[in-house]
This record gives C-alpha cells, structure tokens and sequence, in this order.
C-alpha cells in the first residue's frame, strides 16, 4: 500500500468524525439563545472533531475493525456529550 492509499483510507476513516462535528457545530446555533461568534462555532467543531476521532480509533481497537454500528452509536453519543458541554449544558 503507497502513502497515498494511507492517506485516503485515513481520511476516510475520520470523515464520519468530521462531517458530525461540522454539523453539530452549525445546527447548534438553531438552539442557542445567544449566537456565538464564527470563532467559537469553529472550535467546537475541532473539539468535537478530536472527541470523534478518539472514540473511531477506540472502536478500532476494542472491536478490531472500523465501520461497526456500535462505534458509529457511540460516535454521536459522545460528540453530542461534547457539545451539550461546550454550550454549557451542565451550568443549569
């Protein structure tokens, strides 16, 4: 396998990490009574984003291979934990 075989199989195996973290960022301003500043909504998608991809390369592990549901259950689970915290969710 060449490096670029490597990089497309790891960008193939972040992309679910990304695309939930992107979208979870920006559907987050429809709930939010305050809008935060184009800044904040890009940090919460890389914190989110890093969130996805410890738990994909958790699920790696533990289950040794990528693409099960459970990983993917997990995946939201976890970047929605995530981004229920950053907005704050555990002040009230």
């Amino acid at each position: 396998m060449g490096p670029l075989d490597v990089l497309f199989h790891l960008l193939n195996f972040l992309a679910p990490a990304l695309v939930v973290a992107v979208l979870l960022a920006f559907t987050s301003l429809l709930f939010m009574k305050r809008k935060p500043f184009p800044s904040v909504i890009g940090s919460q998608a890389a914190i989110n984003f890093i969130v996805g991809a410890v738990v994909l390369a958790g699920g790696l592990a533990l289950l040794g291979r990528d693409g099960k549901m459970s990983t993917y259950l997990v995946l939201v689970l976890a970047m929605a934990t995530s981004q229920w915290w950053q907005r704050g969710g555990w002040r009230k």
